[in-house]
């Protein structure tokens, strides 16, 4: 059993976790709340939106790359100086994305700084909750600003679509500039033992966990574009598969060439990036193994529902925005209340009992999708879903910090947040790939089977859409079938089908994510029985 180095709780703990929340929420809204303002955000820096995804996806990979070796910083630097660090390059970033002119910009200021900026802050607040909190108080904590990322995934295009309905969406992006200010006013409350020693970084350590990590999450992230495995028709191909296949494979390969350096230098005696010994504790892994399925699923729910809410009922931004809200409520409500009013509950079971109630959200989801269903069909999914990812979140942030020593908690924070950049970009990379296949199958169907379509409008179908039908509304399809010159009969049939492919590619990508639920409930078997700090009972 790890022994622990627990420091005196923070005078004002409770402004001490409403930074360290604030922070968690910045880190976590940029990767949602440009989602709803895409093509204004193209048109304003003169790019195209696939310029825009680009920097999205970008700012994905950087802070998937360096949040190993940003973990590995606060342990060097302090954990207090490197959140402060890391906020000055994040604030910077915010104000070069708010002033951007052009894409190289907003690449610089979005996908770059904030990325690096993203990659020392994150961990450092894993960490400094650790130094802040005694074990007891730790699971509310943690809850609290794993839910404060959580809903800034809710929130966030309620936000974008507000500010860039109404005023601009680059005060978005000024309005962080004055988060991170008063965060930094804030931090002087945190604690934070200074470091003991100052060992040099692992450089070569730092290359290959960035180069692994990075090739295996672009391949990810470019999957939908190329194919999983078989290249899309007119997509790159190598040996006759997707280059997603080899990009993944690569960056294993790479990784597990760094777990082996890593290995060669503790043995040596020098200090690694990350000692290769943590992952083969069972109640860290199984803590990392959960946290990655989390966000997977909370990232596949997050694509699909205001995909059904946008495109297929034709809501606005802000009308999603709300209609998302609801899950928000009951995650906060899980995340504080159960360690407040169950303070030593099992860890197992209520991890146990929010994939439960994740599944059963999803579930309740994919059964009520039909083409006469409106908007309300949500809210009680949504209301299960944060209900699971609250209880989750309760819970897996005390339970990896508590398997191993304190002063190991910022290593743990970057393992901790790679795990939850993985889960997230292969949730949103899965479920994207699943309903476009599906969606497609189900109109090239749907086209072939109706007598009334010509047989050389199907025999351009199944050439022109081989590769895949986008997810667009009912609005914008009649308007490509008028530029088109399709026939009145032919764009009725058409825009029937594409309403019930819709509804099937949701339904497929609900159906995957409920089977990775089930799945993680055989993971959670690695989760503790006792709070951190129980005694036995």
């Amino acid at each position: 059993m790890s022994t622990h180095t627990t420091e005196a709780p923070a005078k004002g703990t409770g402004l001490v976790l409403l930074t360290l929340a604030a922070g968690q929420f910045l880190m976590t809204l940029d990767s949602s709340v440009m989602n709803v303002s895409i093509a204004t955000v193209a048109k304003d820096v003169g790019t195209t939106v696939t310029g825009i995804q680009t920097a999205i996806t970008l700012y994905t990979l950087v802070m998937a790359m360096f949040m190993v070796t940003g973990g590995k910083v606060g342990s060097i630097l302090g954990r207090k100086r490197a959140f402060a660090i890391g906020c000055v390059v994040y604030g910077a970033g915010s104000l070069t994305t708010a002033l951007a002119p052009n894409l190289a910009i907003l690449v610089l200021g979005w996908s770059l700084l904030e990325g690096i900026g993203a990659a020392l802050i994150m961990p450092a607040i894993v960490a400094l909750v650790a130094g802040n909190f005694p074990p007891r108080d730790r699971p509310r904590a943690y809850g609290l600003v794993m839910a404060a990322g959580a809903i800034a995934v809710a929130v966030g295009p309620l936000i974008g679509g507000f500010a860039t309905t109404y005023f601009s969406w680059r005060w978005v992006f000024a309005g962080e500039v004055l988060v991170v200010l008063a965060i930094l006013v804030l931090a002087r409350r945190v604690q934070d033992a200074p470091p003991e020693s100052r060992p040099k970084l692992d450089l070569v350590g730092t290359v290959l966990s960035a180069a692994g990590l990075g090739l295996a999450v672009f391949g990810v992230l470019r999957s939908s574009e190329w194919g999983w495995v078989q290249p899309k028709p007119d997509g790159p191909e190598l040996l006759g598969v997707s280059p997603t296949v080899w990009l993944i494979i690569g960056g294993l390969f790479v990784v597990w060439l760094f777990l082996e350096w890593e290995r060669r230098l503790e043995a040596r005696g020098a200090e690694p990036l990350v000692r290769p010994e943590l992952l083969g504790n069972r109640q860290l892994a199984g803590g990392l193994v959960l946290f990655f399925y989390q966000f997977l699923i909370q990232a596949g729910l997050f694509f699909t529902i205001p995909l059904y809410l946008s495109v297929a009922l034709g809501l606005s931004a802000i009308d999603t925005g709300i209609r998302i809200l609801p899950l928000s409520l009951t995650l906060l409500l899980a995340a504080a209340g159960i360690p407040r009013f169950l303070p030593n509950v099992s860890p197992r079971r209520v991890v146990r009992v929010g994939l439960l109630a994740m599944l059963l959200g999803i579930v309740a989801l994919f059964a009520s999708i039909d083409p006469a269903a409106g908007a309300e069909i949500v809210t009680v999914p949504l209301l299960l879903a944060g209900l699971g990812i609250g209880a989750l979140a309760s819970q897996l942030g005390s339970v990896t910090v508590s398997a191993v020593p304190d002063e190991d908690s910022p290593e743990v924070g970057g393992l901790q947040n790679t795990g939850t950049n993985l889960g997230a970009s292969i949730g949103t990379a899965l479920a994207g790939s699943i309903l476009i296949a599906a969606l497609t199958s189900s109109f090239l169907t749907g086209i072939q089977q109706n007598p009334a379509v010509p047989d050389s409008v199907k025999a351009q179908a199944n050439v022109k859409l081989a590769g895949g039908v986008p997810f667009i509304s009912d609005a914008d399809l009649q308007s490509g079938l008028d530029k088109a010159g399709v026939s009145e009969e032919t764009a009725t049939v058409a825009l029937e089908a594409n309403q019930q492919a819709r509804l099937d590619g949701l339904r497929a990508a609900l159906v995957v994510l409920a089977l990775i639920a089930l799945l993680a409930l055989f993971a959670a078997r690695r989760i503790p029985i006792q709070q951190p700090g129980s005694a036995p009972g």
